[in-house]
């Protein structure tokens, strides 16, 4: 998503136990607050080990998303049999899609600015035949992304429309990250000229 939006990242995998992070908040906390803490438990964990030239001059953007659907947050399907129940149960009805984002600022290898926040779009999702849903549970793509579906990918098939942002329905809700950016103090233009994709 970023590449296509004119800046090539350096992407990192956190390692963060997402179990662990969500066990240690309040078990009544809203979506926005679960989708936050994830995304900057991440981001924290990849401040941290930066290596000191890169930690020199970067922004650091942390993302988690989560579904919810019928007063549950859903992450990923841990089982196939687990994500043909949950589009089971999802088709031909709307959830919230929870994008938590955090960007991390540093500059000298200090932490400058550390800002975070949340978008949520709702989506409505189709009914996909029974063959199509085997068939698309089989490649293996809902087993792997929050609430078992993508945009981009497999799944669009059996999404009927999104009303908010679509891009963090992607991964990454390039609107809200522009604004923490320039929260930060960088601008796109900054970020394009000095991170340009080949």
């Amino acid at each position: 998503m970023l590449r296509q939006a004119g800046i090539d990242p350096l992407v990192i995998v956190s390692g963060v136990d997402e179990d662990a992070v969500v066990a240690g908040l309040n078990p009544a906390a809203a979506p926005a607050e679960v989708t936050v803490a994830l995304a900057a438990a991440k981001a924290d964990a990849v401040v941290e080990g930066l290596e000191p030239a890169i930690a020199a001059d970067c922004v650091v953007i942390g993302c988690d998303s989560m579904l919810y659907f019928d007063g549950e947050l859903l992450g990923k399907p841990p089982t196939p049999d687990a994500a043909l129940a949950g589009w089971r149960r999802m088709a031909g009805s709307s959830g919230q899609l929870y994008t938590g984002h955090c960007v991390v600022r540093l500059r000298d290898n200090v932490v400058e600015h550390r800002v975070a926040e949340h978008a949520a779009t709702t989506v409505r999702f189709g009914v996909p035949s029974p063959r199509d849903l085997s068939s698309y549970v089989a490649s293996g793509e809902p087993t792997a992304v929050a609430g078992g579906f993508t945009l981009d990918g497999l799944g669009g098939w059996f999404v009927d429309g999104v009303e908010g942002d679509p891009s963090s329905v992607i991964g990454i809700g390039l609107p809200l990250v522009r604004r923490l950016i320039e929260h930060v103090g960088l601008s796109l233009a900054e970020l394009w000229q000095a991170n340009r994709p080949e």
